[in-house]
């Protein structure tokens, strides 16, 4: 242990951050909408019509969404964490285990390269091997995948001593390699260039070979250590558990890799990414039992390399485990295109969201990169942190956690035991993959909690936010943490198709949370202890779907104006038309504040703009349809993997243009254009010839301006409507998006 000085130095610090001014602009965005909330009420004694009533119940909508915005940014914090504190704090021995669990669903939308760059990264971590342990859970059973784990562990042995000789920053080799190295050209060893190119002549070779082998059929199968894929079928196969490298004499080596394929049969149910880490959470519990968890997607390395330590920073720094359940990164990406086209970057929302939420109960839990103790994953509450009554009983733990007696064993070490205590090194791991395949199998779970009470939930696409809703609603709080450099980087969907395909899932995810009897944010804080304001943080991002609904009426409504000769907004000669004036200048203001504040461009904040209206009347909708499928037993939701892979794009790509497919998603937001269009072309007309105008009393200059924007925004698909191949809107889709448009203007025509 080191001295007394230093281990009163903090491990973490929590810095509230001053947001006078912003609160202050926040609150006069609140003021104009109750302002115009009270002049619409105002009105409908005059104007009665079905379009203000529409246009009232829209603006109502949005400003109960902007009180849940004030909520989630009025108190910001941010905490700043130490590592080298925590060096000086702990002896390296007395550093308590990680397990580390890295998912892939699919081989060809998740290429074997990706994943393999992830786990190179994060085995070359500092953080002592012997007390990391690195499981990779491939739920498409693909050799494609394992074999390229095994090359890779092959390369590692030579990557992870080359970055630990050298200091190596940036530990995910393709990124490394991507520059070359001119500071070491100009003033390090001789010694450092020629393994330098070493190095990087090795994993030239691997990255070849796995590329090579990913567009062939199969890879090469030999021994028996391959027997388990010779016949394998997707979605249907026995559970393998293969130790790839094991840190046999426990010294600060190469960390233990673990490579978990659970069993899957057509009629089992499987759970999508949820039932995965449950697996990897019982497997590792046999094999390695760290009470530290790790979770990150395949295709987030490690770009920190001292990202371990700072999650351990805020794990072990406070003085009551309560504060801090888990720990949880921004999800950050590299190689984005310039000015994020596709809105998908996400550095913006994630800043004042994350940073918003941190003062209140903590951050969301993001699924990739978040430190877990593995007791809260279990179920531990933080009140009965001395007695853990409710787990004395084998009997009771058995009908929680399953028929298996090593697990039980494992669960009660894990439970009873304090996470300071050090590291306990286990070896043998080979003998324990029989055990280990047990718990994989698609059996195992039936009459447990598991994916019920503990464990990662069951029941909605987004289970790592529901997962951290049910750690929080136990009274545990959360923390977020950004160190610099960023702690994971990954890859973004690079298309219009794949984005939405994103958001869809996410949309779809978070109302399912909503409308979930037994883990609702509504119920948690009414029965549990979920704060009451987070309670509205979880609303915040829940109601995505819903909100699809009074955003695309509300777009309709100057189109309507224009094509029936009414108006739904204040002429531009009445006093009141100041009001929807510098509410839109204000927000816009606000949200480019923002943008500016954190670095970006204002071609980045119109694109992030233009992308929250496109992906909510798209994306956001067909979420919101797929929950009400659900809730009326009509069709259950389908977990659809975003493709990973940035190379291989079409000859003909531009970089940063929306693309177009198939899909019914593009339909709505086609839909729309044409309205628009079509509507403006009748306002022209009928203002040509005189009838009606912006000095009448029919539509003014409001709904143009507002119908012109509608247009701005969907200007990809204005685009969309005459481009070709891939940047061309399909005519099946422009065909039904005309008969809804079609629709639409006969029922405007007949109000």
């Amino acid at each position: 242990m080191a001295d007394e000085a230093s281990v009163s130095l903090p491990l973490q610090e929590r810095i509230p951050a001053k947001n006078k001014l912003k609160r202050l602009s926040e609150l006069l965005i609140l003021s104009l909408l109750l302002s115009l909330l009270s002049y619409r009420l105002s009105s409908l004694s005059s104007n009665r019509s079905l379009v203000c009533l529409l246009a009232l119940l829209c603006e109502a909508w949005f400003t109960f969404v902007w009180l849940l915005n004030v909520n989630v940014k009025w108190s910001p914090a941010i905490y700043k964490t130490y590592p080298d504190h925590l060096l000086n704090k702990f002896n390296i021995d007395e550093l308590p285990a990680i397990d580390i669990f890295v998912t892939t669903a699919d081989s060809e939308l998740e290429p074997p390269i990706i994943t393999v760059n992830t786990v190179l990264s994060l085995l070359a971590v500092d953080y002592p091997a012997n007390h990391l342990a690195c499981y990779l859970s491939d739920d498409g059973g693909s050799p494609k995948t394992y074999w390229s784990l095994i090359q890779a562990s092959k390369f590692a042995n030579r990557w992870i001593p080359f970055c630990r000789k050298y200091n190596i920053k940036v530990r995910a080799p393709f990124m490394y390699f991507s520059q070359e190295p001119d500071q070491a050209l100009n003033g390090l060893s001789l010694d450092f260039l020629r393994d330098w190119k070493e190095i990087k002549n090795e994993y030239e070779e691997l990255r070849q070979m796995i590329e090579d082998m990913g567009k062939s059929h199969l890879p090469p199968l030999q021994g028996d250590d391959f027997v388990e894929f010779s016949n394998i079928e997707r979605g249907n196969h026995q559970s393998i558990v293969k130790v790839l490298w094991e840190n046999k004499d426990g010294k600060d080596g190469i960390p233990h890799l673990i490579y978990v394929s659970r069993e899957k049969r057509p009629k089992h149910p499987h759970h999508f990414k949820a039932g995965a880490l449950n697996v990897l959470t019982r497997v590792s519990a046999l094999m390695t039992n760290a009470p530290f968890i790790l979770n990150v997607d395949c295709d987030m390395f490690a770009n920190n390399h001292q990202v371990i330590l700072h999650g351990m920073c805020l794990l072990l720094g406070f003085d009551e485990e309560k504060s801090c359940g888990y720990a949880q990164t921004p999800q950050m990406f590299y190689g984005g295109l310039k000015n994020d086209p596709f809105g998908n970057q996400l550095e913006v929302f994630q800043k004042f969201m994350a940073e918003g939420i941190a003062g209140i109960q903590g951050p969301y839990n993001g699924g990739s990169g978040s430190f877990h103790r593995r007791k809260v994953i279990y179920g531990s509450s933080p009140f009965d942190q001395n007695t853990n009554a409710g787990w004395a009983s084998s009997k009771g733990l058995r009908s929680i956690f399953g028929n298996s007696n090593e697990l039980i064993d494992s669960t009660n070490e894990i439970i009873k035991k304090e996470a300071k205590e050090g590291f306990r090194f286990i070896n043998e791991l080979t003998s324990r993959t029989e055990i280990a395949k047990q718990v994989a199998s698609s059996t195992f779970e039936h009459n447990t909690s598991w994916g019920k009470e503990i464990g990662c939930l069951y029941g909605s696409m987004t289970e790592d936010v529901l997962t951290g809703l049910r750690i929080q609603s136990m009274g545990w709080k959360s923390t977020f943490f950004n160190p610099s450099p960023p702690a994971f980087l990954g890859c973004a969907p690079t298309g219009g198709p794949a984005s939405l395909t994103q958001y869809k899932r996410w949309a779809t995810g978070l109302l399912e949370i909503l409308f979930d009897k037994d883990h609702s944010p509504v119920v948690a804080t009414l029965t549990k202890q979920l704060h009451f304001r987070q309670c509205l943080c979880y609303l915040k991002i829940s109601i995505w779907a819903l909100q699809s609904v009074p955003e695309l009426l509300y777009s309709l409504l100057p189109a309507c104006c224009l094509i029936t000769g009414t108006s739904f907004l204040p002429k531009v000669s009445e006093g009141h038309f100041v009001m929807p004036a510098m509410l839109f200048a204000g927000y816009n203001l606000y949200s480019l504040e923002e943008y500016k504040h954190c670095g970006k461009s204002w071609r980045e904040w119109w694109n992030n703009q233009r992308m929250q209206r496109i992906t909510s009347i798209t994306a956001f909708l067909f979420g919101f349809l797929s929950v009400v499928f659900k809730l009326l037993g009509l069709s259950e939701t389908i977990f659809e993997v975003t493709r990973k892979d940035q190379v291989h794009m079409p000859a003909h790509a531009e970089p940063g243009r929306f693309t177009f497919d198939g899909s019914p998603m593009f339909i709505t937001g086609t839909m729309l254009v044409l309205v628009h269009i079509t509507a403006i072309g009748v306002a022209l007309v009928s203002w040509a010839g005189g009838a009606v105008g912006p000095e009448t009393n029919g539509p003014g200059v409001a709904e143009m301006v507002c119908s012109w924007w509608v247009l701005i925004t969907f200007w990809p698909f204005v685009r969309g409507l005459f481009g070709k191949r891939s940047y061309g809107i399909p005519w099946s889709v422009v065909i039904k998006a005309g008969v809804l448009a079609v629709l639409f203007l006969q029922l405007c025509w007949s109000l």
